[in-house]
């Protein structure tokens, strides 16, 4: 069984049931017992698809991509702000 709930900094984590403690990726460590569990799911893949779900419906679309996308979209913003400057 695993527990879906939702850090301070608005990221919703998961957590094996029965883990004391989640630490969140803005570095707060988050006692699992004292938060509001809002789903609870039977396996780590269930899990992972009802965190990603969530965090599409908080902040809209999917925030998931590959490195090389990163990439390739902090390129073409660089080209865009020297384009504007000239």
């Amino acid at each position: 069984m695993y527990l879906i709930f939702r850090c301070d900094c608005g990221r919703v984590l998961y957590a094996k049931k029965g883990v004391a403690t989640r630490k969140c990726t803005c570095g707060k460590t988050i006692k699992v017992k004292s938060r509001r569990i809002l789903q609870r799911v039977e396996t780590a893949e269930d899990a992972t698809y009802a965190v990603q779900k969530m965090q599409e419906e908080i902040y809209g679309g999917s925030m998931f991509s590959t490195a090389e996308e990163f990439k390739q979209n902090k390129f073409l913003n660089q080209i865009d702000r020297k384009m504007k400057e000239l």
